[in-house]
């Protein structure tokens, strides 16, 4: 007698044993080797579940939508366990948020005003350092540098083991994260001080699952570190993205 059982499972290992196909167990493993081996670097804990190998996978070109606090938590992690980080044509970043949000600021290099060298100036950067954020904006074409040129600084940033980080859109990025709602806390009674901002961040990309994933989190939260939100988000308060607010 066949057992229930054994019939469910024999097309899930028929299927598993297809080339180019995962099951989620072998994802997971591949996952863990890969931080094992260097090959992502790391992000703080707030921030893992986010993304599909648990951190930065080296090679990889992550778009950062709506958030400039979002992008400098990415670099957090990476930076204080030694990596090296650069900042492109970001002139207005806040140094002081960045090192709050967790970033180790001496290993931050900083090209605020690259010019018509934007492009020269990133793959230079992509040959020496772990990570590279950019703010393609700067190139002065809507929806960031021209799909030939992005397509040219990723495929730099793969043969140089590097991460990509676009602040904005970027053709053919493998991670794109996007902040979709923000709330403010701290304000009392009409005074006080902005001190907490809820966010939910969802993910999607290449190479993501079909189905995009969203999470909750605290960015800042209080005191400045990311952290998971908890209980429901507050009514939206208008306030700045305190990381792009002044060089710090």
């Amino acid at each position: 007698m066949v057992k229930v059982g054994a019939l469910a499972d024999a097309p899930v290992a028929r299927l598993a044993a297809l080339p180019g196909v995962s099951t989620a167990s072998g994802v997971a493993a591949a996952a863990a080797r890969a931080q094992a081996t260097g090959q992502v670097l790391p992000v703080l804990p707030a921030l893992s579940e986010l993304l599909p190998s648990g951190g930065l996978r080296r090679g990889h070109t992550v778009a950062v939508h709506g958030s400039t606090s979002l992008l400098l938590a990415l670099l957090a992690e990476a930076t204080a366990n030694g990596s090296w980080a650069a900042a492109v044509g970001m002139p207005h970043l806040g140094l002081v948020a960045a090192e709050e949000l967790g970033v180790e600021v001496s290993r931050l290099a900083l090209v605020p005003r690259p010019g018509a060298e934007f492009a020269s100036v990133t793959a230079a950067l992509l040959d020496g350092m772990d990570l590279v954020a950019v703010d393609p904006s700067v190139t002065g074409r809507a929806g960031g540098p021209v799909p030939q040129l992005a397509r040219k600084l990723s495929a730099r940033a793969r043969h140089r083991g590097a991460v990509l980080l676009s602040l904005g859109s970027w053709t053919g990025a493998e991670v794109e994260l996007r902040c979709v709602t923000g709330s403010w806390t701290g304000l009392a009674a009409g005074y006080g001080h902005l001190r907490a901002r809820q966010v939910a961040v969802r993910v999607g990309g290449r190479r993501v699952a079909p189905r995009p994933g969203q999470d909750e989190l605290m960015l800042p939260g209080h005191g400045g570190a990311v952290a998971p939100a908890t209980g429901r988000a507050a009514e939206p308060v208008a306030g700045p993205d305190w990381a792009n607010a002044g060089a710090g």
